[in-house]
């Protein structure tokens, strides 16, 4: 064998050690394990919330745990990784097997109109595997906040409080300190607040949320109607709004008396007497099914001519005749008797004051009585007197 041959055999191997004993350079993905999605390329909008389900994909044999990160997420971009509802920050896929994370990326308002690449990398001791996204914006922003509510009708009566349960987000890409105010009309009460105290501002950092009750109290004697209660978060050149509306049915009110306005009279024990009951319906809203019932005391007894109202329009009255019996047993005095009026919205009471005088028979009785015995000393005085 000549030299030169014998100088290509050492070089060969020569290289081939020092491949060998050189590794290579890069990073080694997570071995066996794969991330997918099935929508990695989307379109938002500025402000918008992008929510992805991602598979983690374990084909090997062994358990795997790995950690999460996002890498070239741009500036002012947020995201949160979850599984079951609960954020995570590690996760374990056994052998042959998947499990799902959700990745939820928050887009600031005034993010430029162009394309957005990040992503997500699962990384353990063996090294890192990752996928990519693509986010297009369509249309360059501007610095906004979202003003929301789940519910912004309701409806009441007149003397209701509405509450209101509302979110204010701020999309910025900066802290703010967001002035809370309304415009609704003159004699309406409006109550920001937030965490059970009364707020006139509240400060979110960017991409941060919060809920905020509003309280609000029509003006007295207000009419049906349906009514917007305009609602306003600012802060600086940025505004948020919100509409609302209470929708009033009426106000509920019951009045219940006699003709007269007199609530006391007299009955005598064991007599029965009629009583003329006047309810009114005070309100602004119909009264249905009126009910009327007494209290009176041990042993007496009433009865209704009528025991319920169907209707009773706002403004008008309905005559009511009640019939109430003394006990035989009362004694003369003044008794309580009450009667009320009670529907599902509101109720009235009439308290009575009714003296009891004892049966003019049993004096009739008494003085006959003594007449009989002083005929009857009489006559025994006059036929025996003189022996």
């Amino acid at each position: 064998m000549d030299k030169r041959i014998k100088n290509i055999i050492a070089f060969l191997i020569c290289s081939v050690l020092m491949m060998t004993l050189i590794k290579p350079q890069g990073t080694l993905a997570v071995e066996n394990v794969s991330l997918f999605t099935p929508y990695t390329g989307v379109s938002a909008s500025p402000g918008d919330t992008i929510e992805y389900t991602v598979g983690v994909i374990n084909n090997g044999s062994s358990i795997k745990n790995m950690s999460f990160s996002l890498e070239d997420l741009p500036e002012g971009w947020t995201y949160q990784l979850s599984a079951d509802g609960r954020e995570i920050q590690e996760l374990s896929v056994r052998g042959v097997s998947e499990e799902t994370i959700n990745l939820v990326i928050t887009v600031p308002g005034d993010v430029e109109q162009e394309d957005y690449r990040f992503n997500l990398v699962a990384t353990d001791e063996s090294g890192k595997s990752s996928l990519q996204f693509l986010v297009r914006i369509t249309e360059s922003g501007a610095s906004v906040s979202d003003f929301t509510t789940e519910q912004a009708n309701l409806q009441g009566h007149a003397d209701s409080q509405f509450t209101y349960t509302a979110t204010l987000r701020n999309r910025t890409a900066s802290q703010k300190n967001y002035a809370l105010s309304s415009k609704a009309g003159a004699g309406w009460g409006v109550v920001f607040k937030s965490g059970g105290d009364s707020v006139s501002s509240i400060a979110l950092e960017p991409n941060e949320s919060k809920d905020i009750t509003i309280e609000v109290t029509p003006p007295e004697n207000v009419e049906e109607g349906t009514f917007e209660i305009p609602i306003q978060a600012q802060a600086g050149d940025v505004t948020a709004e919100l509409t609302l509306e209470a929708v009033i049915t009426g106000s509920y009110g019951m009045e219940l008396t006699t003709p007269n306005g007199n609530l006391s009279t007299d009955i005598t024990a064991g007599d029965d007497k009629v009583i003329d009951l006047v309810v009114k319906n005070t309100g602004t809203a119909p009264l249905v099914d009126i009910n009327l019932s007494a209290q009176t005391p041990p042993n007496w007894e009433t009865e209704f001519d009528k025991s319920t109202i169907a209707q009773l329009e706002p403004g008008q009255s309905e005559t009511v005749k009640v019939k109430v019996t003394a006990s035989d047993e009362a004694i003369a005095g003044d008794y309580v008797a009450t009667f009320s009026a009670t529907s599902a919205e509101t109720s009235a009471n009439a308290t009575f004051r009714i003296s009891v005088e004892t049966s003019t028979l049993w004096g009739i009785v008494a003085v006959l009585i003594i007449l009989i015995v002083i005929a009857g000393l009489y006559y025994i005085v006059k036929k025996y007197g003189r022996r």
